[in-house]
């Protein structure tokens, strides 16, 4: 590993967050809030980037896929940990772990929160949550190579150590350039659902931060109920954004470029509306008895669907008092999660698929061992390689979920079912779960050792293991 390039490339990454922390500034400002939280952090980050950068300085900036992984873990943990300043600077969130793990679920656009009275929060405190959904929605070193000069092309090994999903390409031939591909289209979605939803009567400064969390699949909200109090026409509108957001943007990108028929050949696109309308209308049917109408029936269903399959993590209703069924489907989407490139969490609906395909497989080789059979996934053979990388993939995402179950299990005061939803909730990137941590509730009775445990569970979820489990061995902190 190039140590000196990684550190020097973390440092450039630390001092952007200079320039993330600008917004809920201006924003503290323009509400009579004190700017005095943010500037401190400003300080901090710029003064943490400046050291590293003249202490690693280097001319080799060729990064490998070693290299990729150790910058994107390092990166976001330290993004982290300065971004919980502001929160303990202006006393709101006073415990440093209760600040970090704020923000490292802002960050990884979980949603799950420590606070009891989220409406009591300063405007700028709250737009610096939801601003962190934004940034870490399409990944935060996505968006510091969108916009910081210098960055090394063979910032593709970057890319595909951050973004969600099995397989991650260029759109274009230089990384740079898919990187502000995706944050224009993703700016440009962000900006039609802050339009749509002031046009149906939220405030302006509720559309920002909700689409930001939206655009994320963040799930921080502004009020103790979430979405509840607003009314039908935003809650759909919301609704449809999480469904949107929760597609591969590589299908945007075919249809910005006029290739329609590419797009609508995506077998994860229908697989995933698929599970989404299936899903919805089974929990319709069963939650009926429940409203008025079954046109309420029909809209919580679909938002509780789409918030909780694209990890999103807002709510309209107190899903933990419906049947048991319904909950039961709401836990399975959880770790189903939303389609590769989106920014949503989760296993990713492509793994799925892939997963069926080759269970499918390998039945067929049981009944004709002579056959040659093959995984087929967007219309294209997958060779045994990709296969055999999705496997090992799911199997530590097993073994990494059962180990922080079994550590959160040492927590007295919450029952199984509560530490088994809320290990699901953060491990995919969610927010709330079932229980004592429903979406009515909140982990703020937690210790601050199952706090730091669920911060890594949220982290090894968003980065999709490999780039923490790489971090934590020794073997890659030796030279290459």
């Amino acid at each position: 590993m190039n140590q000196k390039m990684v550190f020097s490339t973390v440092g450039k990454v630390v001092l952007s967050e200079a320039l993330m922390l600008t917004p809920p500034m201006i924003t503290a400002l323009i509400y009579g809030e004190s700017a005095l939280p943010f500037l401190a952090a400003i300080a901090v980050s710029i003064a943490i980037g400046s050291i590293m950068l003249l202490l690693f300085r280097t001319k080799n900036q060729v990064i490998y896929a070693k290299d990729g992984f150790m910058i994107v873990a390092l990166s976001w943990i330290a993004l982290s940990a300065i971004g919980a300043l502001p929160f303990v600077f202006a006393r709101e969130i006073p415990r440093y772990v209760d600040a970090f793990f704020e923000t490292v679920s802002g960050f990884t656009t979980t949603g799950a929160s420590i606070l009891t009275n989220v409406e009591a929060m300063s405007r700028g405190l709250l737009f610096w949550r939801s601003f962190t959904h934004w940034i870490g929605g399409m990944g935060i070193l996505v968006f510091v190579m969108a916009i910081v000069p210098g960055m090394s092309d063979r910032s593709i090994h970057i890319m595909r150590a951050e973004m969600p999903g099995p397989v991650v390409g260029k759109l274009v031939p230089r990384a740079k350039d898919t990187a502000k591909i995706l944050y224009s289209i993703y700016i440009a979605m962000t900006i039609v659902e802050i339009i749509l939803l002031i046009a149906g009567g939220m405030p302006v400064f509720d559309s920002i931060v909700h689409s930001f969390g939206t655009a994320g699949t963040g799930g921080f909200g502004i009020k103790a109920d979430s979405i509840a109090s607003y009314n039908a026409y935003l809650q759909w509108v919301i609704t449809i954004f999480m469904l949107l957001f929760g597609v591969n943007f590589n299908l945007y990108y075919l249809l910005l470029i006029r290739r329609f028929r590419s797009a609508a050949k995506s077998t994860e696109f229908w697989a995933y509306l698929g599970i989404a309308f299936t899903s919805a209308a089974l929990i319709t049917v069963n939650t009926l008895p429940h409203y008025e109408t079954a046109s309420d029936a029909i809209r919580h269903a679909a938002f509780q669907v789409s918030s909780i399959m694209t990890t999103t993590g807002f709510a309209t209703v107190d899903f933990n008092l419906w049947p048991m069924f319904s909950r039961a489907i709401l836990l399975g989407l959880m770790f189903v999660g939303a389609c590769a490139g989106s920014t949503g969490g989760g296993i990713k609906v492509s793994r799925v698929v892939l997963l069926i395909k080759s269970v499918g497989r390998e039945v067929r080789k049981l009944t004709r061992p002579r056959s040659v059979t093959h995984v087929k996934f967007e219309g294209k053979n997958v060779d045994d390689a990709t296969l055999s990388s999705v496997g090992t993939y799911l199997a530590t995402y097993g073994l990494c979920f059962a180990g922080i179950v079994l550590l959160l299990c040492l927590e007295p005061t919450f029952d199984f079912l509560s530490n088994f939803s809320a290990a699901a909730a953060c491990f995919n990137n969610i927010g709330p779960g079932l229980a004592l941590v429903g979406p009515t509730a909140n982990y703020s009775a937690y210790s601050d050792w199952a706090k730091l445990l669920l911060s890594f569970a949220m982290l090894l979820g968003r980065l999709e293991l490999f780039p923490l489990l790489i971090a934590l061995s020794p073997s890659t902190w030796t030279k290459r």
